[in-house]
């Protein structure tokens, strides 16, 4: 049984994903209120992971240029059964590495999916503007926000991306142009079976 921690429900869906791709019998999810709140309670899943695997997943956005610095800021010394992966820039990009499928749910050509959405400074952004293109009416009131309404995302946009992995996703698919989450699968893969990692920095996100 694998535990873990996550900023939010769609991080929650993606983690438990994963999980079940690596034959893993899933957990608690814990967090689910921001990355603050998750970097609160690091400290406590991290004793948590002396004892039983768990994994935390958080977005690395714009706080780094890359994860190595962010990981030795949160988790210098991770226990041997924490996975602590750092997601290149947000969850979104691992959902559009899924080029196709998400094309398809969204309702857009596949050409207006970037190869390497690990490389777009704002997933979460680019998910929206490609919802807003949809031919489908009901992703695009779904996901895209309301004129004058203030805010990043539209109103149903946690469901309707909670629907796409639950439904639709392929991690294995997506790992091939996402290196952070082929990297996740790994280590996963390592913890599920009970083999350490070669290397403590293989304990976390490079």
């Amino acid at each position: 049984m694998v535990s873990g921690a996550v900023e939010g429900l769609i991080d929650e869906a993606v983690l438990r994903g994963l999980l079940t791709h690596v034959g893993a019998a899933v957990g608690a999810v814990h967090g689910k209120h921001g990355k603050d709140d998750l970097r609160h309670g690091l400290r406590g899943y991290n004793s948590a992971a002396r004892w039983a695997p768990w994994v935390v997943l958080v977005d690395l956005n714009r706080d780094e240029a890359c994860a190595p610095p962010l990981r030795r800021l949160w988790l210098p010394d991770p226990a041997p059964g924490m996975c602590f992966r750092i997601v290149v820039r947000k969850i979104e990009a691992w959902l559009l590495a899924d080029r196709e499928r998400i094309a398809r749910f969204l309702g857009v050509p596949l050409s207006r999916v970037p190869p390497s959405p690990e490389a777009v400074d704002d997933p979460k952004q680019l998910m929206v503007e490609l919802a807003r293109r949809s031919r489908r009416r009901e992703i695009r009131e779904d996901m895209v926000p309301r004129p004058g309404s203030g805010r990043q995302v539209g109103p149903a946009y946690t469901s309707r991306l909670v629907e796409f992995v639950e439904r639709h996703w392929r991690p294995g698919v997506a790992a091939r142009s996402a290196d952070s989450l082929r990297r996740c699968l790994k280590r996963l893969d390592q913890l599920v079976r009970g083999r350490p990692p070669r290397s403590p920095s293989a304990r976390s996100s490079r």
